[in-house]
This record gives C-alpha cells, structure tokens and sequence, in this order.
C-alpha cells in the first residue's frame, strides 16, 4: 500500500478505489433510473430503487473476486460492507441529489437527454467528490484498505 508516515495515500490508489466503486454504483443507479422512469415512477420509489440497486451491484463488484479466490460468501459480504459502504453512500447522496437539483431531470423521459446528461453529470460529480473521501479512509486502513488488507492475506 502506497502511504507514508503522514498518513499520505497515494491520488492514484484512491482514484482507483473509488473508480471501483462508481462501476458498481453506476450500474445500479442507471439501471434503477431507467427502470423507475420506464414504469412512470415518481422521484421518491425511482431513487430509492436506484440506491438499493447501486448498492447490491457495488457490493457485488467487491466481492466476486474474493468469491472466485475461495472464500465463503458470508466472509466475502463482510469485506465488501467494509470496504465500500461509506464511499457508495457518499457517492449516492451526491449523484441523487444532483439528478433531484437539476431542473426536470427526475421527470424527462429515456429518450431526452436531460435525463442522460444528468445522470452522466450527477456519476462524474460523485467520481470527483468521493476521491478525497476514500484516499482518506485507505490512509486511515478503512474503506477499499480493507481489499488490498485482504488480498495481501491470501
């Protein structure tokens, strides 16, 4: 792991982490996206559907490799809660939010592109604000630490 003694994680590693992250995330939120503005949704039932899914795909992506190297799914669930609950959370208050601000985003439909834009703009947004939060937690040997903890243990 790439830190030294003042705590200093590297931009890259969290870059990377947080990268990890926003794939999962991004998958569910434009999957409960498309799917609450295909069935006509309101704003409310259509960004709790794209939370929940963001953090099933999230947690997923985490723990597929863990699953695949020969842990049990009970062990693999608890690295990935670890290792990516703070920055999806994090990621999700600021993408929903933004596709909540943005005039009309919630209610265009999948064929506008204020809806695309939006939701592109609002996953770029949360990228760049949730860097600095997870370079702070892998300095701190939390969040996406947990993984690079784990895989050096096996």
């Amino acid at each position: 792991m790439t830190h030294d003694t003042h705590g200093s994680t590297s931009w890259r590693m969290a870059a990377q982490a947080t990268l990890h992250c926003l794939t999962g995330c991004a998958i569910g939120e434009v999957l409960g996206m498309v799917i609450g503005t295909a069935l006509g949704w309101s704003a409310g039932p259509t960004v709790v559907l794209a939370i929940g899914l963001a953090f099933v795909f999230g947690y997923a992506l985490t723990m597929r490799p863990l699953l695949r190297s020969g842990i049990g799914i009970r062990d693999a669930l608890k690295v990935a809660l670890a290792a990516d609950t703070v920055s999806i959370i994090v990621m999700e208050i600021i993408d929903n939010a933004i596709m909540l601000v943005v005039p009309g985003a919630m209610a265009a439909g999948l064929t506008e592109w204020l809806f695309w834009a939006s939701l592109a703009f609002a996953l770029a947004a949360a990228f760049v604000l949730t860097v600095p939060v997870n370079r702070w937690l892998i300095a701190r040997g939390k969040g996406h630490a947990v993984m690079h903890q784990h895989h050096h243990n096996h």
